[in-house]
């Protein structure tokens, strides 16, 4: 059997991108059209031939079989026979269209009617079979397809303008109302916005923006009207990348399957030739007790029994089943053959911030003289910190903020000192906010088992005495702590390490934390790239999951690159093999254990294929099979390796 998509047309190796739009407008859902209406009649008028056959009816004897049978045959099997001289007439004769038709056409020749139209009519039902499973398989990815928006409102003039995305230009304002989704990524310019994300992170819970944070295509307008300035045009917005990526991955075939698609067509022409060997051999040896029609009819079940449907169907088939189980669980992988090496991997490496961790500083904690008042502690120190840029200045802030402290008080003679920290008058106090550095050189002393602290310390004095300290750190993703876990619990998974720029006491307190194996602080680009090489070296099958722009040589130099695609930079996203959308780190063990599931169906499936079709092989080449016992091991094994294949869409990962 052979899938009717354009899939087919990609060279073997390569991606290509398959129009999933195109093929869902033309077969939306399965329904009781001409491609189901044919072979419902054709079963009925089989079954009706067959009792008139059985029970003698006196009308019918030749050429009346013939004729019914004949008729029949040309209704369901002419598309197949036709497409079988399409390929003859271009130099291909050895494939399964030809051999089907050769064998249907033979069954004919010997009289065996009702055995032909069998094989034929099984056969085209096995290809809607197929056809219904690789649609299922494709749910989850045209789901991310209907993402896209294909209008927007382009502000212009003063006035509005409706039109595709695809003419706005960067830097132009567009219009969301409530309800709508964002076409295109830009910058917030109202003042807040209450978003539904869950298309491109897959959370449910909404996420609240304020002016001028990153949107995203695809995210949903849940609140008022807003407006949105474009930063990126609309084929390189993330939505579009993503979709691309998917597009192409099922093009990307694995090594199993170039090995079967190989092994088909060497394998093809030998049936063929043992087939006619079959009739030809026995001849030499039998002489006058030689019957041709006997051992012509076990060659033509012979050829039957040999059509490799089941490899050639259910292995790719098992492959888009496992692309589509990764985009339903927000996995985006670039192709089968990526979900073939998640099987193999034994080391995870990690990187920390925006992996692990959420990439944003947050306040964790304060401690102040007792003499002072918290309140007061904060506004003087969020104040003189509302002069700043820096993300910890940034962080203090926002913490002020949500306890609602006032940030906004006049401030006097403020001065950032590069690499120290903050100066200035709050409240006619001299306030100073930064390193150790910052108050040694003003002459206030600081407590030396303050400086063990692993977190990032801003220490605070007011009129010239050491008032307290606040320690910032980048928060743990949610599932960090699970993420490890799942790891741990895969058998082939042996060790689990993080790769970080970040001092060697905040990765250690992390790593203890999480119970990683291994963590290396500390660390410029080439020192991750050094230690992943390293690690190679020791034959290692590495997955490398990282965010950052720094991080794309290192995911370029692992087995297996791995990205956080929902809030990783572009140049992650574009040189992984494997994209993270949801930017869960839990997601790592799930795409293992994706591929395992995946890798394990089809090997299933070609060890149903072959084991019974050797048996009854064997079996027809000693006549011991007939030629329903052909159709029930071509057709179906083919359909429980489809049925099989489809299984992983209704897994739970």
């Amino acid at each position: 059997m052979q899938h009717k998509n354009n899939a087919e047309d990609c060279a073997e190796g390569t991606a290509c991108a398959i129009d999933f739009t195109k093929e869902v407008e033309e077969k939306k859902s399965i329904q009781f059209n001409i491609d189901y209406l044919i072979p419902s009649i054709g079963i009925l008028f089989l079954l009706l031939g067959i009792a008139l056959d059985t029970f003698e009816a006196s009308f019918f004897k030749f050429p009346v079989p013939l004729i019914w049978f004949g008729l029949i045959y040309l209704v369901v099997g002419g598309p197949i026979v036709l497409r079988a001289l399409k390929r003859v007439a271009k130099g291909d004769i050895y494939n399964e269209f030809v051999l089907m038709s050769v064998a249907t056409i033979g069954a004919f020749i010997i009289g065996s009617y009702a055995e032909g139209v069998a094989v034929m009519l099984f056969y085209v039902i096995g290809e809607l079979f197929q056809e219904s499973a690789v649609n299922r398989a494709k749910k989850s990815i045209e789901a991310l397809l209907k993402v896209q928006v294909e209008e927007v409102t382009l502000l212009q003039d003063g006035s509005k303008q409706i039109t595709h995305p695809r003419n706005v230009e960067i830097n132009q304002i567009i219009s969301v109302k409530s309800g709508e989704k964002i076409a295109l990524d830009g910058v917030l310019l109202s003042d807040s916005a209450h978003l539904n994300t869950a298309a491109l992170t897959g959370e449910s819970r909404p996420d609240n923006k304020k002016k001028g944070d990153e949107v995203l295509a695809g995210m949903i307008n849940l609140n008022r009207v807003i407006e949105i300035k474009v930063t990126r045009l609309f084929e390189d917005t993330k939505l579009s990348k993503i979709l691309k990526l998917v597009q192409e991955a099922v093009g990307r075939k694995a090594k199993t399957q170039l090995l079967i698609s190989r092994l088909a067509k060497v394998y093809t022409p030998i049936v063929f030739w043992l087939a006619i060997a079959l009739i030809v051999i026995p001849m030499l040896f039998l002489g006058d007790a030689y019957q041709f029609q006997m051992w012509f009819q076990r060659a033509l079940i012979f050829l039957v029994i040999s059509c490799p449907c089941a490899l050639v169907v259910s292995i790719p088939l098992g492959y888009f089943g496992g692309i589509g189980a990764g985009s339903k669980n927000g996995i985006l992988f670039k192709g089968s053959n990526y979900l073939d090496l998640m099987t193999r991997v034994d080391t995870v490496v990690m990187d920390k911030t925006g992996t692990l961790t959420k990439g944003v500083f947050e306040v964790q904690k304060i401690q102040i003289n007792k003499d002072l008042n918290l309140d007061f502690f904060l506004e003087l120190v969020s104040a003189l910190e509302q002069n700043s840029s820096h993300p910890i200045a940034k962080a203090i802030v926002s913490y002020s903020q949500q306890k609602s402290h006032n940030s906004q008080i006049p401030t006097q003679n403020v001065e950032e000192i590069s690499g120290h920290g903050m100066k200035g008058t709050v409240k006619n106090h001299e306030v100073l906010a930064g390193n150790a550095k910052l108050l040694k050189v003003n002459g206030i002393p600081i407590d030396k088992s303050l400086q063990n602290i692993t977190d990032t310390v801003v220490y605070v004095a007011i009129d010239g005495q050491f008032a307290g300290y606040i320690t910032i750190a980048d928060s743990l993703k949610e599932d960090a702590v699970q993420a490890i876990k799942a790891l741990h619990n895969i058998d082939r998974v042996k060790e689990v390490i993080m790769l970080s720029g970040d001092k060697q006491s905040v990765v250690d307190t992390i790593a203890k934390e999480l119970d990683i194996d291994r963590a290396l602080g500390e660390l410029l680009p080439e020192g991750k790239i050094q230690a992943v090489e390293a690690l190679k070296a020791q034959g290692r099958t590495i997955a490398f999951v990282g965010d950052g722009i720094n991080d794309a040589p290192v995911i370029t130099l692992s087995d297996v690159g791995i990205a956080m695609g929902g809030l990783g930079s572009d140049a992650a996203i574009e040189t992984a093999d494997v994209i993270i959308q949801t930017d869960q780190p839990s997601k790592i063990a799930t795409a293992i254990h994706i591929g395992n599931a995946t890798n394990k169906i089809i090997w299933q499936n070609i060890v149903l294929a072959l084991g019974v079709k050797i048996i009854v092989l064997i079996l027809g080449a000693l006549g011991m099979a007939t030629m329903w016992e052909a159709v029930i091991a071509d057709v179906g094994v083919a359909l429980l390796a489809i049925l099989n294949a489809v299984r992983i869409q209704r897994m739970t990962f």
